[in-house]
């Protein structure tokens, strides 16, 4: 494993909070933390990568050879059934909020905190 996938992670982090930073819209905001956290995606399946690993199921391969490590591929899977469900719940906000308010600029919603 090089430095490249970390690399990649920086970028798609920055790309992501770059975004949720500069964005006058809650569903923007959203798909740009929903990038931000698919850096994590890229970054399990680096620390879990080995050059010329076995697939990590141990059927039919010798007792002694390289696998990658299948926890850090159940976590990447989590990651993903997490990121579902937080995507869903921040969706179900921002149409509650635009219900309520009419708007879906976080300048403009921040004006009716009180």
């Amino acid at each position: 494993m090089g430095i490249f996938p970390f690399l990649v992670v920086a970028w798609v982090v920055v790309v992501g909070l770059y975004g949720i930073v500069t964005s006058r819209d809650l569903i923007h905001q959203i798909v740009c933390l929903i990038v931000v956290q698919s850096s994590t995606y890229v970054l399990l399946l680096g620390v879990g990568y080995v050059t010329g690993g076995a697939a990590p199921y141990f059927f039919d391969i010798p007792l002694h050879a390289k696998a990658v490590d299948p926890v850090v591929q159940a976590l990447a899977l989590t990651d993903v059934v997490v990121e579902a469900a937080v995507t869903a719940l921040l969706l179900s906000f921002a149409i509650q909020a635009h219900k309520r308010f009419g708007t879906l600029d976080p300048h403009e919603l921040a004006e009716f905190k009180g």
